[in-house]
């Protein structure tokens, strides 16, 4: 088939309710609640009008603390995503429901139970956002603490999910229950389903992670990676490296989707986007955020510093309390040494710094120029969606699905109407292949 010919790339598109990040403008008069059920119904009902693949809830299992006392961005305070997502089971029709959940604090059979639950609600429609956690600090709040060794994350994250999906197939159509006996490093677990095999046969699994460990357990795992890349560069590197990944696991390119994150600002003009952009980013990262997010790595009050003058000039502790549930990766050192090499290239503040790192992908103009931007990025394979994340709550994507989606339907890139009855319809997944007969047994 000839380049002319061939058929466009399909855009996929899913909705994150923000609401456990730096990403809400809380100060505008139109945010709204991040707990009342509206909120949710509202951000749903206009994802599934905008004809999107999936609405996606983050998880937080503790609020994060400064110095003892909770962080400005958590006081609203964080509802569990299951329960909200059979909620929105409800009121929603034809939307997919995706639930971020740890396999470090929760055990296979209750959770496998839970998503056929869901699945069976929704006709079809459960995800699953698959997060690791080694945190002590969100261990305390669990009868196991924090006992898991930063190094097994994955080990148990695998095996967990091997057992979901042994237990998801444990109820074929048409035949008794069978009883799973499994024993493993993690996991040792005689049980039997008490619902039969998911609509979907597997809700749709979703991997976070941008690791080589992460990488390996999407290729294995994953239907869908939820990635952060802030360049096209990145994105089509990423893109590759997933891909070819797969072969390994005797899978082939269309049996995994990946689809960053995305923030968004639109404008009657480019220019007028622009200028939004930069006054939201502001909004976004406040003094007191970016003071945090420097405390996070020194392990340092900072709080003497001032955020719109330098970084500090002294050195990092190596391990410290005062930021407490947010994650940082690396040396502490080599961080605050990269760091401080951006500012002074740039000539950055400590606030300037801070909103410069915590940018993500996003797509700003108006809405020609964002519509001709997601075609292009998936046309040339930098993703194959976006899961876009509204700096407003509920009402954050409603310019998008009145303004960016037609121009995409115009394209011939993105669906007039939905096609099937179930997540993986939507995302143009193949049906889950049942687990080898050897770990289910009679």
């Amino acid at each position: 088939m000839t380049p002319q010919h061939r058929p466009r790339k399909q855009v996929h598109l899913a909705a994150h309710f923000p609401g456990v990040n730096n990403t809400t403008v809380w100060t505008d008069p139109e945010s709204g609640s991040q707990i009342d059920f509206s909120s949710f119904r509202h951000l749903a009902r206009t994802a599934e009008r905008g004809r999107f693949d999936f609405f996606f809830l983050a998880e937080g299992l503790r609020l994060r603390e400064r110095k003892g006392h909770i962080h400005d961005l958590d006081v609203v305070g964080r509802p569990e995503s299951l329960t909200v997502l059979a909620a929105l089971a409800a009121v929603t029709d034809h939307l997919g429901l995706a639930a971020t959940v740890n396999t470090t604090f929760n055990e296979p059979y209750e959770l496998a139970r839970r998503f056929a639950t869901l699945d069976h609600l929704s006709g079809g429609r459960a995800a699953w956002n698959v997060v690791t956690s080694s945190d002590a600090f969100t261990g305390e709040n669990f009868r196991r603490g924090g006992y898991l060794d930063h190094a097994d994350r994955y080990t148990r994250a695998a095996e967990f999910v091997q057992l979901a999906r042994a237990l998801w197939d444990s109820w074929p159509p048409a035949e008794p229950p069978r009883t799973l006996t499994h024993t493993g490093p993690q996991f040792d677990i005689t049980a039997r389903s008490t619902l039969p095999r998911p609509p979907q046969g597997h809700p749709v699994v979703i991997q976070a992670g941008d690791s080589d460990e992460g990488r390996e357990f999407a290729a294995r795992h994953a239907d869908i990676i939820f990635s952060r890349h802030s360049t096209p560069e990145a994105g089509r590197a990423f893109h590759a490296d997933v891909r070819r990944r797969l072969r390994k696991y005797g899978r082939g390119p269309d049996d995994l989707k990946i689809m960053p994150a995305a923030g968004f600002v639109l404008g009657d003009t480019d220019a007028d986007a622009e200028e939004r952009a930069v006054a939201i980013r502001h909004q976004q990262v406040g003094p007191q955020t970016a003071i945090a997010l420097l405390e996070n790595v020194w392990g340092r009050d900072l709080s003497g510093y001032d955020p719109d003058g330098p970084l500090p000039d002294i050195d990092p502790v190596p391990d410290s309390d005062v930021v407490r549930g947010w994650a940082h990766s690396g040396d502490r050192f080599g961080i605050a040494s990269r760091w401080r090499a951006v500012a002074e290239e740039k000539k950055l503040s400590i606030r300037e710094l801070a909103v410069e790192l915590t940018a993500r992908q996003a797509f700003v103009g108006s809405p020609a120029t964002v519509a001709a931007a997601i075609d292009e990025a998936v046309r040339t394979d930098v993703a194959d969606g976006f899961i876009l994340v509204p700096h407003l709550t509920p009402g954050g994507l409603d310019d998008f699905v009145d303004r960016v989606v037609p121009l995409l339907q115009e394209r011939g890139v993105f669906r007039t109407e939905y096609q099937g009855p179930t997540l993986r319809h939507h995302l143009g997944l193949p049906a889950p292949r049942p687990l080898p007969d050897e770990e289910v047994t009679a």
